[in-house]
């Protein structure tokens, strides 16, 4: 069988169009009228194929890729064209197009595919014979509807037969039509239970074209309808795994308690639960490794998330009492939860038969790439008393051969860490199988940092700058600008393999999550980065940046050496002006004309001169990584952000943040909901700032504001933000058009006074950024279980958010 691609796009001189496919590429045809043509046989292709733009002369040189990758229609709808063994396959066409990402790129994502608007149960049209496939993509139609197409002839009783396609390769729908003659026609939603037209395409009729001849088969692949229809919106939880409580939990949240709070969100009719980063943070064994944006892998998870009786622990007497007393503290304990935990694991490992089994075996070997390196560190950290693996002697340089050695020689202590993360690994999946089976979508974090002393540096110390720390320029918060003690990444290394690093990374995510948040998105554009050997963040300078040479400085009359202008570490010749420099002794010490030079300078610097070039930064990574996988990507992009970014999220379908005490547009001091972008998401609050109610106590000023200029109410505001005002918080952001709003779990709370918790509203809080060291161990008041039980402010929520859509 042979497959014939045909596509029409408009190219320029010198220009080729490549089909990429089965790991090779092939030149395409071009014919008059911007006709592109390849004919391959099928065994050619492999699971996707994919139209690349290159420069005719350097099939290397590439100008313009698709958004995402064609399938072919499934074997069924071709039935008709099967050959037998005494006459051959007949020959296929494929009336193809060009896929450049659309509005609503979003809805291909797994988030939608797979649980949103999965379809629970495909159904399966009846096959037809004929010589004609209709193979569209339509993500957006909803459990509960099917895709049908009608037309002019007898085919379709002239418009009023309407045939449905078949999902079985959902967001991909199919049909075969046994057409004898052209014919147009239209696709047309209908209720999948009684058959009813809901929704007609937009637009003018379509024509099938001819009709091919007896013994081919042409499938027309080009067709992307649109429906009119309201914009589906959905509601979510954020909170932290460890801030969970249940009635089986171990003084800490657990992947298992996730089960419950899915079990929630159903009776309150939402479809995400969004939490923080997961990931192993353990390094020295204390408090201090309760922040979890500091891992020590960015693929481990953490093992204080393991529900020990599914792990091999015996609930015993002695394992309930002490699971009774440590879930009886109003927070976590993280260093005596920790510690107990470990002890119960190494002896439960010890016993455990686990590590023999087939799924085991399977689970390291796909995961050997991190999890041997890591099972290395984990129990070098532990043999030499650090995480600082500069100090680990001759393993302080990370050497695949020696760190084999190694393994070989602590089969039991680097066994150990597998084991925990087989463990890890099994129940955070049963969590998520249970959530999908409900409906409910995972919302990871992805954190932009990466610690110093991780498994991820020590393996590929070559991905990053040692020698250098991310951070923040000075604001109104922090005059002295932020040390974020991360090193910055080596973009340029990364570059080398294609982001590899990255794309591993998301994978493992995209294992778990189906839909994920990029901490800190401004630094896919850019970083605040300051050298190791400053102690101050105004020593710092952006990275990737265009700093200036040392004669266009002093062709302005400006010295470099003059103490305004910090010398590139990494390119030396070239200079960056230092921030807040006007404040300095040798700025006031320069003549008039110089300063009015230097201003001038500074001014193209910070505010103008980068624009462009960090949006370029940005299109070097963004696209291939959100392509990586298919997980729904929401971007972190609060505070002073270049016009750049807003664009390039836009571009690319990342949904932006939306926090109504932190406006965007700096001329206002609070948003109204009803203006926010419907590709967003948005919240009453996040993990760094204070929850709604004790918001609402910290600035009386603002409180007064807030409670006549927003929720438009005379008088002085409630000195307590009483449940009636949480709820009218909560209703209004209910009514914003965000795609998600994604509210916190104390602010859910918040409406029902009885079940709010009744303590000073700041111990709800999670983080508070400006405590360097800050101790995570928030947990929420009630168990899960009381929770469920709760039935007015459970038919109260749901009412609240199924009222506005």
């Amino acid at each position: 069988m042979t497959i014939t691609l045909r596509i029409n796009y408009s190219t320029r001189w010198g220009e080729q169009i490549i089909l990429s496919t089965g790991g090779k590429t092939y030149p395409m045809q071009y014919n008059p009228g911007g006709l592109w043509i390849i004919t391959l046989p099928l065994a050619a292709f492999g699971h996707s194929y994919r139209y690349i733009l290159v420069s005719s002369s350097n099939y290397d040189t590439i100008l313009r890729c698709e958004w995402r990758s064609h399938s072919l229609p499934p074997s069924s709808s071709l039935a008709s064209g099967r050959g037998s063994q005494k006459r051959p396959s007949p020959p296929i066409i494929i009336d193809d197009s060009w896929q450049d990402r659309p509005v609503g790129s979003t809805f291909y994502s797994s988030a939608f595919t797979d649980v949103i608007f999965a379809r629970r149960s495909r159904s399966h049209a009846t096959l037809r014979k004929g010589r004609v496939t209709l193979w569209v993509p339509a993500a957006e139609v909803r459990p509960g509807e099917v895709l049908a197409v009608t037309g002019s002839g007898p085919l379709f009783a002239d418009w009023s037969r309407f045939l449905p396609l078949d999902d079985s390769r959902f967001p991909w729908w199919s049909v075969t039509l046994d057409a004898k003659s052209p014919f147009a026609y239209k696709y047309v939603i209908l209720d999948s239970g009684t058959g009813a037209p809901l929704r007609w395409e937009s637009g003018p009729d379509r024509h099938s074209g001819d009709i091919p001849a007896p013994g081919s088969h042409r499938v027309i692949a080009a067709d992307r309808p649109v429906f009119a229809s309201a914009p589906w919106r959905g509601a979510g939880t954020a909170i932290p795994v460890f801030s969970l409580r249940s009635e089986d939990s171990f003084g800490v949240g657990e992947f298992h308690d996730l089960k419950k709070l899915v079990d929630w969100a159903v009776a309150t009719g939402q479809n995400v639960i969004q939490i923080l980063p997961v990931n192993d943070t353990t390094m020295t064994r204390t408090w201090q490794d309760s922040y979890p944006y500091n891992a020590n892998s960015s693929f481990a998870l953490h093992p204080q998330f393991i529900h020990l009786p599914a792990a091999g622990v015996r609930a015993d007497k002695a394992y309930r009492a002490l699971r009774d007393e440590l879930n009886a503290l109003p927070q976590e304990d993280y260093e005596r939860v920790n510690n107990e935990k470990m002890r119960l694991l190494r002896k439960a490992c010890s016993t455990s038969k686990v590590t023999s089994t087939p799924a085991y075996k399977a689970f390291v070997d796909a995961n050997a790439y991190w999890l041997l390196p890591y099972a290395a560190y984990s129990a070098l950290r532990d043999e030499k008393g650090t995480a600082d693996f500069t100090k680990w002697g001759k393993y302080s340089k990370y050497n695949q051969k020696s760190v084999s050695s190694y393994i070989k020689a602590h089969p039991d202590e680097t066994g150990f860490y597998c084991f925990l993360q087989y463990c890890l690994d099994e129940q955070l999946k049963d969590a998520v199988k249970y959530a999908h089976s409900h409906g409910i979508i995972l919302k990871g974090d992805l954190p932009i940092g990466v610690s110093r002393t991780s498994a991820d540096a020590w393996t590929h110390p070559e991905l990053f700058h040692m020698d250098s720390q991310a951070g923040a320029p000075p604001d109104a918060f922090a005059a002295d600008g932020q040390k974020w003690g991360f090193p910055t990444y080596n973009w340029e290394k990364m570059a080398e393999d294609g982001f590899a690093w990255w794309k591993n990374r998301l994978r493992k995510m995209s294992e778990y999550f189906d839909a994920f948040r990029i901490d800190h998105i401004l630094g896919f554009f850019r970083i605040w980065e300051i050298p190791s050997q400053y102690k101050s963040g105004l020593m710092g300078h952006f990275n990737p940046a265009l700093p200036y040479s040392g004669d266009e400085l002093r062709s302005r009359g400006l010295d470099p050496a003059c103490g305004l202008f910090l010398e590139d570490p990494r390119k030396p010749g070239y200079f960056h002006p230092r921030i807040s420099s006007q404040f300095t002794d040798a700025y006031k010490a320069l003549p008039d004309y110089l300063k009015d030079s230097y201003n001038a300078l500074y001014d193209d610097f910070f505010y103008h001169r980068h624009n462009q070039f960090w949006k370029d930064s940005a299109y070097l990574k963004l696209p291939s990584l959100i392509r990586t996988t298919g997980m729904l990507a929401c971007g972190e992009d609060l505070g002073m952000i270049p016009a750049t970014v807003p664009e390039t999220m836009e571009d690319l379908n990342i949904l932006s943040l939306e926090i109504q005490r932190m406006p965007k547009d700096q001329t206002v001091k609070f948003c109204n909901p009803e203006s926010y972008p419907y590709f967003s998401v948005c919240a009453t609050g996040t993990h760094d700032t204070s929850p709604l109610r004790a918001w609402w106590e910290e600035d009386r000023d603002a409180t007064n504001e807030y409670y006549h200029g927003i929720l438009h109410h005379d008088g002085d505001a409630p000195f307590y933000c009483e449940p009636w005002i949480c709820e009218e918080i909560v209703r209004s952001h209910m009514q914003s058009p965000s795609m998600l709003a994604i509210l916190p779990l104390q602010d859910w709370l918040s409406i029902d006074g009885d079940i709010r918790y009744q303590g000073n509203p700041a111990d709800e809080r999670i983080n508070v950024p400006a405590i360097p060291r800050h101790y995570w161990r928030y947990r929420m008041h009630l168990t899960l279980e009381t929770l469920l039980a709760s039935q007015s402010l459970n038919t109260r929520l749901r009412e609240i958010i199924a009222a506005r859509g």
